[in-house]
């Protein structure tokens, strides 16, 4: 018994005294530039917040190349989610997409048809994704 209680209580120090080996690691590797984020929520701004409601053929025309640019960055993988936001105060759009840099996002995310064709606006920013539910 003696034996067990000695054995036991070296496993628990083993694992006191590596902890923080274990917590700086991840520290360290979160401030290298190599584990930058590589995840990019980019918000699609419309021209106006009745957009959802009162679109122009031409841009409802480009809403609709909007949707089968992103459809192809899907299937791609580039894009890992991504809609429309139904704000009563005026819809928006938001996508999150896979880059190895924000030049590389903002070009991806300026590729859409839309933005493109000067109805829609972007805003880029690192993101983190912490819970991504599998695809429906």
């Amino acid at each position: 018994m003696k034996l067990s209680f000695l054995a036991v209580s070296l496993i628990l120090a083993a694992g006191v005294l590596s902890a923080p080996a274990q917590t700086a690691a991840p520290q360290a590797a979160a401030a290298s530039p190599a584990s930058a984020p590589k995840t990019w929520f980019v918000r699609l701004i419309p021209p106006r917040a009745t957009f959802l409601n009162d679109m122009t053929p031409r841009e409802s025309a480009l809403v609709d190349e909007h949707f089968a640019y992103w459809k192809s960055e899907f299937a791609k993988g580039t894009l890992l989610f991504g809609g429309p936001v139904l704000d009563p105060k005026g819809v928006f759009g938001v996508l999150v997409i896979e880059a190895a840099t924000e030049e590389e996002a903002r070009r991806i995310a300026s590729s859409d048809p839309s933005v493109k064709g000067g109805v829609n606006r972007i805003e880029v920013a690192p993101m983190r994704v912490a819970f991504l539910k599998a695809a429906y």
